[in-house]
């Protein structure tokens, strides 16, 4: 165990891959979302539950695991979650069925705490120097690899069939699973406790509530019993689960550190971001594919709009290798506020100047360096705000107020899309454009959020694996 501690390098390698292979099956399906509705002749409702199964495994398995990792150790974790999604992709690639699909990607969904859990080990086993740098690193190819999955998506299943949307990124799945075990150590950092049942139920209602009534509200209605009922779920759900983890010996998350201002507003950032984030993946491609026919619009391929916004992939890949290197030298404040400045600006010239394909494009390049810069930053100030027995948990919820942020900014995006249009008519250009500027709004409000941050001390270290903190409990490695 001492001998492979003593490579931080590889282990932050590694723990690359992994996370890039898990972007790259995170976003592979949305894009042509259609197709596999056709090929398995169902309902768009029914096909929707591909990315909503997921997303919901994702957001209760994301803060569980990550606190178990910071209890039992995040090398055991990170790979009980590699596990959860090469079983996954498997499922997915031989689904002979929608409901198998379905149940694949919840089995995927699991291994969304496999970035938690990175950012942990990375602040485990790396000099403090390095920390800020890596964590955005890994952050960036996140962004990276998901927006990489947009553009590859159309031509794959143009030339190969959607089930090789599953079998292209298992090599690098198995293979990151497999390096993990040979090469990345166990954390020697331990918190003290247990998961227990009831705050982990508890966490899940109000997670599945939510998520639920708000992704399926503009499907279902939003006066509909089931939208309700989810939502009145929710209001009982959160306070209930807040009076647990008051109460209980063992909390799964610990009130006290959300509380924190560093951490609340980080987390409020984080929000704000993931509308941000997600309305783009789900209004730019509508926008372009829309037949020209409406008065605006490309009338563009899957594969071609995805080729579009290719810019914005290689923006972000390329902002991976140097996020690091920027986020050392101003701080993890200051790049969240270029970063989301970027995307301000790109969703301005959406809305503004989107008559030109070009210019669409171009700004994709824009908003790619923004995505790069602020996901990458979000996190990193999250980790630096807590204590190195706490990061897979806080990291974990970070990510899912990202996600709860994602969908609420796609929901309101969708409705000011939507609005005022009949059933079986195509949206109007204002719908578009109101929709681009209500996001431009949102990265100005992540600008103010990071804003209030509090900058970390430049001679405050990151706690490190050898030092005892706060009743953290150190195992012998």
């Amino acid at each position: 165990m001492r001998e492979k501690r003593s490579r931080p390098k590889l282990t932050f390698f590694v723990l690359c891959l992994a996370t890039t292979a898990f972007a790259l099956m995170q976003s592979f399906v949305l894009p042509v979302l259609p197709l596999i509705q056709r090929h398995y002749g169902t309902s768009q409702e029914t096909v929707a539950w591909v990315m909503t199964a997921y997303l919901l495994s994702a957001s209760i398995a994301t803060p569980i695991l990550g606190r178990y990792g910071d209890i039992v150790g995040k090398e055991k974790v990170l790979l009980i979650c590699q596990l959860a999604l090469t079983a996954g992709t498997v499922v997915c690639a031989l689904a002979p069925s929608i409901a198998v699909l379905i149940a694949g990607r919840l089995i995927q969904g699991v291994g969304g705490a496999v970035f938690a859990l990175a950012f942990g080990i990375i602040r485990d086993e790396l000099p403090a120097e390095r920390v800020a740098g890596a964590i955005g690193t890994v952050s960036a190819l996140l962004a990276a690899g998901s927006g990489l999955a947009l553009v590859l998506a159309g031509p794959v299943v143009s030339n190969l069939g959607f089930h090789w949307l599953f079998w292209l990124p298992l090599p690098p799945i198995v293979g990151a699973l497999v390096a993990t075990h040979l090469f990345v150590p166990e954390s020697p950092v331990r918190a003290p406790g247990k998961v227990t049942l009831l705050p982990a139920v508890a966490l899940s209602l109000w997670l599945v509530t939510l998520l639920l009534g708000v992704s399926e509200g503009p499907v279902w209605g939003w006066g509909s019993a089931r939208v309700i009922g989810l939502l009145v779920g929710f209001a009982v759900a959160l306070p209930a689960w807040v009076a647990i983890e008051a109460k209980g010996k063992n909390p799964l998350i610990e009130l006290s550190m959300m509380r924190e201002p560093a951490v609340f507003r980080a987390n409020l950032a984080a929000l704000l971001f993931g509308a941000v984030l997600y309305a783009c993946a789900v209004l730019l491609p509508a926008f372009m594919q829309t037949s020209k026919s409406a008065g605006y619009g490309f009338g563009l391929s899957v594969t071609t709009s995805g080729l579009v916004q290719l810019p914005n992939a290689v923006a972000t890949f390329v902002m991976g290798f140097l996020v690091g290197r920027i986020t050392t030298r101003i701080g993890s404040k200051a790049v969240t506020v270029v970063g989301s400045l970027c995307c301000a600006v790109a969703y301005v010239m959406y809305g503004s100047v989107h008559g030109d394909l070009r210019v669409v494009s171009a700004c994709s390049g824009l908003f790619g360096i923004g995505v790069a810069l602020g996901f990458s930053a979000l996190s990193t100030l999250v980790v630096e705000a807590v204590r190195a027995d706490q990061v897979g948990a806080a990291a974990g919820m970070n990510s899912n107020l990202r996600t709860i942020g994602g969908a609420i900014g796609t929901t309101i995006a969708s409705v000011l899309v939507t609005s005022g249009v009949h059933a079986g008519s195509l949206p109007k250009e204002s719908g578009y454009t109101h929709a681009f500027l209500a996001m431009a709004l949102a990265a100005v409000l992540t600008v103010f959020a990071a804003l209030t941050v509090p900058t970390r001390k430049a001679d405050e270290p990151f706690v490190q694996a050898a030092l005892r903190h706060d009743g953290g409990v150190l195992a012998d490695a």
